[in-house]
C-alpha cells in the first residue's frame, strides 16, 4: 500500500504510517500543489493524507476514484466535494475534537490584540516610532463586562465563551442552527436571531464551519448592523466574511476592529490595507499551531489512513453515510 502526503506532517503520524507497512510519498517543495500534480501523485497511491488546502472537487476524485481513503490533516472539510465522494464510496477522514483549545486561544488573543492596537503599536516601536508619550493617543477600549456574539457556538465557541467569561466577566449571546444547552446552562447564554448578535455584540466571534450557507455572511450589510464599537474576529474560514467589505467598514468607522487568523484569499497579501490599520491583527492561520495539537492532529490523520486502507471504518470519518449505506 502507498499513500501520498501533501504536506510534511509532525514525525508521530508519519512514523505510525511507516510502522503499518504502508510507502510514503511525501511533498516536501515549499509550494502548494496545483491540481494537476495532486491527481499526478494520488494516482500512484492507494491513498491520500492531505495536509494544507487541497481542492479535492469532483473533477479530482473521478479522476482518483482508485483510492481507498481520503484522510484530512485538518478539521475543516469545505474544500472537500462529500456529495462525490459519497458517490465513489470514498471514506473521507478528518480530525475533530483537538483543536478547540488552541483555537478558541488565538481567538481570545486577536480579540485582546484589536482592543489595545497591540500589532500596530508593536509595529510602531519596530520603525522607531514610539518618542514621545500623549495622554490622548493610541487608546484602546476595555473588554471587561461586555458582551461577547457568538456565531457557531460548537466546541471551540464553547471554548472561546469559557475565556470570555472567565477572564472577563462577558456576557454571552450566540446564533446557532440549533441550541446550546450546555452554554446556557454554564454561562447563561442567551440565543438570539442573526440580527441580535449583529446589533448586540460588543466582540462578535465566528466559529461555524465555511459552507454554501456561511459563505460570504459578514458583508456589508452585516457590518453596517454591527456597534461602531464593535470588534470582529474570525477563527473559522476567511470565506465567512467579505474582505472588501471588512475593509471599508474599518476605514469608516463602521465597526471599531477586527482580529483575523484566517483570511480571504489566503496567504495574504503583504500590501493588504488591513496589515496597516490600527484596530487589526491579522495572523498566518496558526489556530491549530502547537506542538502537541499537530502531533495530535498527526496520530489521527494517520488512524483515519490507516484504518481505510485496511478496509475498516475510519475513527473519524466526516461521510459515515458510506458505511450505512452498505
Amino acid at each position: 500500500m502507498k499513500v501520498f502526503i501533501t504536506r510534511k506532517i509532525p514525525d508521530i503520524g508519519l512514523k505510525m504510517i511507516t510502522d503499518a507497512g504502508i510507502e510514503v510519498i511525501e511533498w516536501d517543495e515549499k509550494r502548494p500543489l496545483i491540481q494537476a500534480e495532486l491527481i499526478e501523485f494520488s494516482k500512484q497511491c492507494d491513498a491520500l493524507l492531505s495536509a494544507g488546502f487541497n481542492n479535492i472537487d469532483a473533477f479530482f476524485l473521478n479522476e482518483c476514484k482508485h483510492l481507498k481513503v481520503i484522510s484530512l490533516h485538518s478539521v475543516g472539510y469545505d474544500n472537500v466535494d462529500i456529495a462525490a465522494a459519497n458517490a465513489l464510496k470514498i471514506p473521507v477522514g478528518n480530525t475533530p475534537g483537538v483543536l478547540s483549545g488552541p483555537t478558541a486561544d488565538v481567538a481570545f488573543l486577536l480579540m485582546l490584540a484589536v482592543s489595545r492596537k497591540a500589532f500596530y503599536l508593536h509595529n510602531k516601536i519596530m520603525k522607531g516610532e514610539w518618542k514621545f508619550f500623549e495622554p490622548t493617543a493610541d487608546l484602546g477600549i476595555e473588554i471587561k463586562g461586555k458582551t461577547l456574539g457568538i456565531f457557531g457556538l460548537g466546541n471551540i465557541g464553547y471554548e472561546m465563551a469559557k475565556r470570555c467569561v472567565g477572564a472577563y466577566d462577558m456576557k454571552v449571546i450566540y446564533h446557532n442552527r440549533h441550541r446550546n444547552l450546555k452554554a446556557e446552562k454554564e454561562f447563561n447564554a442567551e440565543c438570539v436571531s442573526f440580527e441580535e448578535l449583529l446589533k448586540r455584540s460588543d466582540v462578535l466571534s465566528v466559529h461555524t464551519n465555511l459552507s454554501d450557507e456561511t459563505k460570504g455572511t459578514f458583508d456589508k450589510n452585516a457590518f453596517s448592523q454591527m456597534k461602531p464599537s464593535s470588534i470582529f474576529i474570525n477563527t473559522a474560514r476567511g470565506g465567512i466574511h467579505n474582505e472588501e467589505d471588512l475593509i471599508d467598514a474599518l476605514q469608516n468607522g463602521i465597526i471599531w476592529g477586527a482580529g483575523l487568523d484566517v483570511t480571504n484569499p489566503e496567504p495574504m497579501h503583504k500590501d493588504n490595507p488591513l496589515l496597516a490599520m490600527p484596530n487589526a491583527a491579522i495572523l498566518p492561520h496558526i489556530g491549530s499551531a502547537t506542538v502537541e495539537t499537530r502531533n495530535a492532529m498527526a496520530e489521527i490523520a494517520a488512524a483515519n489512513l490507516i484504518a481505510g486502507l485496511n478496509g475498516q471504518r475510519l475513527p473519524h470519518p466526516v461521510n459515515p453515510e458510506i458505511y450505512e449505506a452498505g
